[in-house]
Formats: structure tokens, sequence, C-alpha cells
């Protein structure tokens, strides 16, 4: 275990123990926030029981499906971009921007268009995703060594060859950093929207127990999104470590 991820591991330790301390001696009464280690309980009382497996796995499954699109749309528009200098011009403005306009606002439009079902929530998700990862893979790409693509116009290679065998390959780091975000942007959109106007989903249950006070159903499905996301990422970020380290570049 190195040193960083000790640091992390005491640092959360630390804030939760103070968390703790200050619910115990009424810092923080009850009526706001149980203690953490009740909260460990509460979930886990929830797993066990399956009282909200339906909700998890709406919520699971909507997100995995709007990350894999962001993903593969934001990578193949990112590499469609990099070769169209008019069109990078006249869209890096709007990716500079982009994260200023509330995307959930567009939410009644998405669901005049396709309805209460999944699809509008999806598409939040989507629209928070897809921005980060084609931004990240310009960024690599606008790294591609140049004697690479040299290699690459002297062995004939097609833009589809180049950019599969050559220049994704290489901007797979930065790349990632874009999947990360599509991770977080993902679970965002489709809590968010689940707050918003939703017949299930986690995001549902959590603003319906907030509404009723029920701080035994809240707090410990608000601590499984985030281990969930947080999972996500270090599953990630492992991944990202070991392709610098097959470059020498950890």
């Amino acid at each position: 275990m190195n040193r960083a991820l000790v640091l992390r591991v005491l640092a959360l330790a630390a804030a939760v123990a103070v968390l703790e301390a200050l619910c115990r001696v009424g810092v923080i009464d009850r009526f706001t926030m149980q203690p953490p280690s009740r909260i460990a309980v509460d979930l886990w009382s929830i797993l066990a029981t399956g009282k909200f497996n339906a909700a998890i796995l709406k919520t699971l499954t909507n997100a995995g499906i709007a990350f894999a699109l962001a993903v593969s749309v934001g990578i193949a528009a990112g590499v469609a971009i990099h070769g169209l200098k008019a069109l990078r011009e006249g869209l890096d403005p709007l990716f500079a921007t982009y994260y200023a306009i509330p995307v959930l606002a567009f939410y009644p439009l998405l669901i005049i268009l396709f309805g209460l079902g999944d699809a509008p929530q999806i598409l939040i998700g989507f629209m928070l995703g897809v921005v980060a990862v084609i931004v990240n893979t310009l960024n690599g790409l606008d790294r591609v060594p140049r004697v690479l693509l040299k290699a690459a116009r002297i062995g004939r290679l097609t833009p589809v060859e180049v950019a599969t065998q050559v220049t994704l390959p290489y901007a797979v780091p930065y790349v990632l950093t874009g999947v990360k975000f599509a991770v977080s942007y993902a679970f965002i959109g489709i809590i968010g929207s689940e707050f918003v106007m939703s017949r299930g989903g986690m995001g549902f249950e959590i603003a319906f127990a907030y509404n009723n006070l029920d701080n035994a159903t809240m707090y410990p499905l608000i601590v499984l999104i985030l281990a969930v996301t947080i999972s996500a990422n270090l599953m990630i970020a492992r991944w990202e470590k070991a392709l610098l380290a097959r470059r020498g570049l950890a």
C-alpha cells in the first residue's frame, strides 16, 4: 500500500470519526443526521432485506447506459472533430461554456418528446457526460507526437486505422480522464432527473425519504451512491496508472 493511499484512508477515517463524535455528543442532533456507524447498519439492513433492489437496479442500469453512450459517442465525436479544423474552431467556445448550461432545464422538453420513461433520464446523463469525454479525447489527440502521424502516413494507414492503432492508443490516459468524469456526470444526471420527476430509482427514494424525514433510508442510499461512483473511478484510475507504468510515465 503506497503512502498516498494510506494518507487518503487515514483522512477519510479521521473525517468519519469526527462526524461520529459530533453526532454522539449531540453537536449534530439525531433529527438532522444519525452517526456514520448507524448509517452503516441501516445500509446493511437495506441491502440485506432487498427493499430497494428495484430502485437500485433501475438507477445503476440507467447510469450505466448513459455512461456507455457518453463514452462511445464522446470518443467517436472527439476523433471526428479533431480531424476537422474548422469544426473544431467553431465548437471550442461551446465546449468551454457547456457546463454553464443547466442541462436539467431541458428535462421537461425531453419528457414531452420521449415520455415519462427512462429515456429522458438517460439522455440527461448522456448530455452531461459526453462533452467531458469529447474535450479530454481532443486534449489527448492534440498531444500525439507528429512522428507517429508521419509513420502512419508512410504506412498508408486509413483514417480509421490511424485512430484505432496510433492516435487513440497514445491518447488513452487523457481519454480515461474524460471517462472518469463521465461516471460522475452520468450519476449526477440520472439521480438529478429522478429527483425532479420520476416514479422510481434511488433519486426518487432519496427525495421521498427526505420529504418524510426518513434518515434511515436517505443517508444509506446517499452513501451507496458515493460508494459506487468512487469504486468505479478507482478502478478506472488503476487502469490509467497501469497504462502509464507500461509507458514509463507513472
